[in-house]
Formats: structure tokens, sequence, C-alpha cells
């Protein structure tokens, strides 16, 4: 049974449509322009930029006395009440484990949120196990996480793919392991020139598809 490698955030869940509603709701609560919102996207950086600098930024900016660590229970809790299980990304996951591929997945973040989004949004059905940065010690792209998430599974390396939205995380990591690559371009060009991924598509189904045709 060979592996599926997946990421988490942006590719079996949307990151950027719950992240945005939370900073719509909380910008308007806190009575900031809703033109911020371009600034506030920005700070966030897709997602790369850390929890306690977003919060940092934010009490800068609008010189709040909110206590950061409140503002990153409000971030952290606003995102993943605002995440739901595309049903699409449920039925590639069934596809992928009636053909024989066990679904894992391998993301960067704190134990926290990641294993709240899981579990919350009901993914936890459909994977076999997670592996979170923070608990294993190690971030994508390093190819320890990867062995770790193999290890996990008790399943070789060896005839797995990497599916990810990253070009840095998922398809570099993919990379550096020896790993064929499916990339979630989200409307955006590959520019990396130190690797590429094995296809390009739009959606996870796209994704499972060229895995299961073996590329």
């Amino acid at each position: 049974m060979p592996l599926l490698l997946l990421d988490l955030d942006n590719t079996l869940l949307d990151r950027a449509g719950p992240f945005r509603a939370w900073a719509e709701g909380f910008l308007a609560e806190i009575g900031a322009p809703a033109a911020d919102i371009d600034w506030l996207l920005s700070i966030d950086a897709d997602g790369l930029t850390d929890r306690w600098d977003i919060a940092d930024a934010i009490r800068d900016r609008y010189a709040l006395r909110i206590p950061s660590i409140d503002l990153v229970e409000e971030l952290h809790d606003g995102v993943v009440g605002y995440t739901r299980l595309d049903p699409l990304v449920a039925c590639a996951l069934r596809i992928a484990d009636d053909a024989g591929w066990l679904p894992v997945v391998v993301t960067n973040g704190s134990v926290r949120l990641e294993d709240a989004k899981i579990r919350q949004t009901g993914l936890d059905r459909y994977v076999a196990d997670w592996v979170i940065s923070e608990e294993a010690g190690v971030s994508k792209p390093n190819p320890r996480i990867f062995a770790l998430a193999a290890q996990r599974a008790r399943l070789p390396l060896r005839g797995a793919w990497v599916v990810g939205d990253s070009p840095e995380a998922d398809i570099g990591g993919a990379a550096a392991v020896g790993l064929p690559s499916v990339w979630l371009h989200r409307g955006r060009s590959w520019t990396d020139t130190r690797f590429a991924p094995t296809r390009t598509v739009d959606s996870l189904i796209a994704a499972v598809s060229v895995v299961l045709a073996g590329g």
C-alpha cells in the first residue's frame, strides 16, 4: 500500500477563505477601516507568518490593549470556526483509499491549531494519520518529516507521492526526499528553478487522478 503524503492548509482544507472571513469580522469589531483587510492579508502572508507576530502587528497598528495571547487565541478560534471540509476533498480521499493508497497529512504548524482543524472538520475520518511539525520537531521541506510520516504509517517512502500547494515546503520537500509531487497552483505560475513538481493541477480531485494514473 503506497503512501499519499498530503499538505493541510490550502490543499485539504481551505485556509485563505477562513482567515479572510475572520479578519474581516475582527476589523469590523474593532472599528478599523474595511480597506485594512489588504494590510492584514499581507501581514499574514498566506499563513506563513507566525500567529504571535500577526498579533503583535495588530496590537501595534491599532494601539490595542488586548494581550497578544488573547489575539492569538481569537485568531485560532476564528480560523477553526470558519474552516469546513469540502465534500469534493472528502470524495477524493475516499477514492484514493479505495484505490489502495494510504492518505497521511504532513503539515507545518502548531499541534493545537492543526489538530483542531483536522478533527473538527471531520477530516480525521478520511486520513490514516497526520504529522504536525511542532510535535515532530522538524518542518517541511526537511526530508525527516516525510520519513517520520512513513515511519508512523509503517510503510516505506518508496512509491509515495507528495501533494501540496507550497513550492518550497511541499514540492521542495518532495524533491529533497526524491519523491514525485503534485502542485496545487491556486492560480499561480511555477517560478522556482531549483526543482519542479511532477505535475501541476488546480484541485485535489485532479491531484488524486494524477497519482492514481501514475503521473
